[in-house]
């Protein structure tokens, strides 16, 4: 088995730029959402942070400061309706990928079709089992960020509200300021409190 080294930048480039965050999230149903006008900013739960540059801690922090406001919630130092607490994990992924080149001898190989990675008709060589074909498997490190916020009620303290994204993590810190704050969106979109339509 050969390992594309030397792709990997690109990969992972290619893999932050494409994928989408996928979000789960859950609720306290007896809680009127509404209500809760003001939140304070507990901190990152169990150090998490500490695996973060400054600049992507100040970009997180910010995108959800942006879209609590967004919501109408005011931001305070202490005795707020809500206590946000943070916890982001960063895991070592693979996966293999297999591609196939070869020939064919009877016209159907080649590509032309667009059948298979690039060979014609999957198996990378035509005509009637009369062509010959390679395989080669690269295994591609990547890495996946999972970052959760939970919410609390100040008053006894229980979680009332969670959303949790998990993305692929983007190597290039231009195109991570520019993303962000858009997977940061989609992880706040199931709070129970719709944006304010400006």
């Amino acid at each position: 088995m050969k390992k594309s080294i030397y792709l990997l930048p690109l990969i992972i480039l290619m893999l932050g730029a494409c994928s989408s965050v996928k979000v789960v999230s859950d609720m306290d149903k007896t809680i009127d959402f509404t209500k809760l006008k003001t939140y304070e900013y507990y901190g990152w739960a169990d150090n998490s942070d500490l695996i973060l540059t400054r600049f992507d801690k100040e970009r997180i922090e910010g995108a959800f400061k942006d879209e609590f406001t967004k919501r109408g919630l005011e931001y305070v130092e202490k005795d707020g309706d809500l206590v946000v607490l943070l916890h982001i994990i960063v895991e070592d992924k693979s996966r293999v990928s297999a591609n196939t080149s070869g020939y064919g001898n009877f016209g159907y190989g080649g590509g032309y079709y667009g059948y298979g990675p690039g060979w014609g008709w999957g198996g990378g060589y035509g005509g009637y089992g009369m062509g010959m074909s390679t395989t080669y498997y690269d295994e591609i490190d990547y890495k996946v960020g999972t970052l959760v916020i939970d919410v609390y009620h100040a008053v006894d303290k229980k979680l009332i509200w969670e959303s949790i994204g998990t993305k692929t993590v983007d190597d290039n810190p231009e195109t991570r300021e520019k993303s962000l704050p858009k997977s940061i969106a989609k992880i706040m979109a199931p709070y129970p409190v719709a944006p304010i339509k400006e």
